[in-house]
């Protein structure tokens, strides 16, 4: 596992932004596995950027990692909303190429089940986007969750409910079930790319990275991995044991020579 700490919140967001434009620029037909929360938010806003300054994603094929079950792609909370109003209207991405779950679909199991084939199909995710919940959870795999899982319907737990809440309408209480990639779906992808930020972040980040791996912190998954990659800032980085090897090995969040 490779762990970058950067020096403040805007560079690990220019970090991470840098590492799936050189994704894209040289695979320019690559399948990205994207993610949503409020740590994606100004990570999608310098992608943004970066495309109004040439990058294009006009080849790139985007898998997100969950939906809610019972929302419609047209529901303010969806995760389709966000997408579209975070990243897709500002980019040149095919519509026909950004692949999300159906939260709506009549056979939610099937819709997972479903979803897995697309994501085999298109030759699988070249580069996958992460972020991480307060609970160690990746995508929503709640702790727990098997590290072989495929994609399915997982029961959220109060404090990722908690999380969201934000996203919705003033007393709507957020959906208890979503349909996510499983833990073993999320490995398959070639790269993963996992952004924190954050104070609330540390405790789960230092589980991931130093703790035993464990279905009580499913991203320690990542540590199974042969290309992780975690970019924090200081804040998401202070209760890391091992900090001075970091620095040493990738000094202000840069690579290596052998990366």
């Amino acid at each position: 596992m490779k762990v970058l700490i950067c020096e403040t919140h805007e560079a690990a967001i220019n970090r991470t932004a840098e590492l799936i434009e050189t994704q894209v620029r040289s695979r320019p037909r690559t399948v990205l596995g994207l993610a949503t929360g409020g740590t994606m938010e100004p990570l999608y806003r310098r992608l943004s950027e970066l495309h109004r300054a040439s990058l294009s994603f006009a080849g790139v094929v985007t898998f997100n990692l969950d939906e809610y079950v019972g929302l419609s792609p047209d529901h303010p909370a969806s995760y389709h909303s966000y997408m579209q109003e975070r990243l897709f209207d500002h980019i040149d991405i095919d519509p026909q190429n950004a692949h999300l779950p159906r939260g709506d679909a009549a056979d939610p199991r099937a819709e997972a089940d479903a979803y897995d084939r697309r994501i085999e199909e298109a030759g699988g995710i070249d580069l996958q986007l992460l972020g991480i919940g307060r609970n160690g959870h990746i995508g929503f795999n709640e702790p727990t969750s098997s590290l072989n899982s495929r994609t399915r319907i997982k029961t959220l737990t109060r404090s990722t409910r908690e999380a969201n809440r934000p996203y919705f309408d003033a007393g709507t209480e957020p959906p208890a079930y979503a349909i996510t990639m499983g833990v073993g779906t999320i490995l398959d992808a070639k790269h993963c790319l996992l952004l924190a930020t954050g104070a609330s972040k540390a405790p789960a980040v230092a589980a991931m990275v130093e703790g035993p791996l464990s279905a009580a912190c499913p991203a320690s998954a990542l540590q199974l991995h042969r290309k992780a990659t975690v970019v924090l800032d200081q804040a998401a980085a202070a209760e890391l044991r091992l900090t001075d090897y970091y620095h040493h090995v990738h000094p202000g969040g840069k690579a290596s020579p052998f990366d």
